[in-house]
């Protein structure tokens, strides 16, 4: 769900010390799969099915992705509620194109989010809930990023946010993080935006910092077994990995602020009157 950073063609810029702009039409060819196995992704998922409480909203309720990758989330939130009406936004051509075959009632449209927005007119002010999951961390002016795409939010908007904080690994840095966030980074970027923040916390702890302690120690390695994986299957010793970190993280705590998994809940600002 974070297929924001920018090609060849220029976008956000490149990454501090001269790193050249991220191509996630390839990282979508070569990490797919891995990133479908990562057990952070079932448990961030669930995190943000939680905020978003779209359980007990109003309808009609319209879902804005920003960054809908190859379209996972997306499928997951039409089949939880299937009367939402869903539309997706992402910088890879590749991303858009799977996720129109995995949930045709979507609409996905590709967008670079350091340019003026493409979508049609009819998405103006459109969404009642959105979300921006593992996005920002990507991006060199996350707050101007936010501020372009509010113009897709209406008055009241729900907006839910994860980026990663703790430590950033050889994989990380390999596919375009610029950095990662601590609550008050985060907060003080969602305000810079014009958002007004509801809520901000540090899921995660214990279990996914250790997950995430492990993903640093397995250095540049890990960007070969993700590699590896698209179409041969990870290592029989990184498959056990996942298991094992699947069932430890049902006990990870979801509130706090010890946990490297943040998740913030912003709310576009009620329209101003004349």
């Amino acid at each position: 769900m974070s297929t924001v950073a920018p090609t060849s063609s220029g976008g956000a810029g490149s990454a501090a010390g001269g790193a050249t702009t991220d191509d996630w039409e390839a990282h979508w060819s070569s990490y797919a799969d891995s990133a479908a196995a990562n057990p952070a992704q079932a448990y961030r998922r669930r995190l943000i099915f939680d905020a978003l409480a779209l359980g007990t909203a109003p309808r009609p309720a319209r879902v804005l992705e920003l960054g809908s990758g190859q379209g996972d989330f997306s499928r997951d939130l039409v089949t939880a509620y299937p009367d939402v009406s869903l539309c997706g936004l992402d910088l890879a051509a590749t991303g858009v194109e799977i996720a129109r075959r995995k949930v045709p009632g979507a609409a996905f449209f590709q967008q670079d989010f350091t340019r003026p927005l493409a979508v049609p007119d009819s998405y103006r002010g459109w969404a009642t809930h959105a979300v921006c999951s593992e996005v920002l961390e990507h991006l060199d002016d996350p707050a101007a990023m936010l501020a372009n795409v509010r113009a897709l939010m209406a008055p009241g908007c729900r907006l839910v946010i994860t980026v990663p904080a703790g430590p950033m690994s050889a994989f990380d840095r390999h596919i375009g993080h610029r950095g990662h966030f601590t609550p008050e980074r985060l907060a003080t970027t969602l305000r810079a935006s014009g958002l007004e923040v509801a809520d901000l916390r540090g899921a995660g702890f214990p279990f996914f910092n250790l997950y995430r302690l492990a993903v640093v120690a397995r250095g540049e390695k890990l960007i070969q077994d993700a590699a590896a994986d698209n179409g041969r299957g990870l290592p029989l010793s990184a498959r056990a990995t996942i298991k094992m970190f699947s069932w430890l993280f049902r006990a990870n705590r979801s509130q706090g602020t010890r946990g490297w998994q943040l998740v913030a809940v912003a709310v576009e600002p009620p329209a101003r009157t004349p």
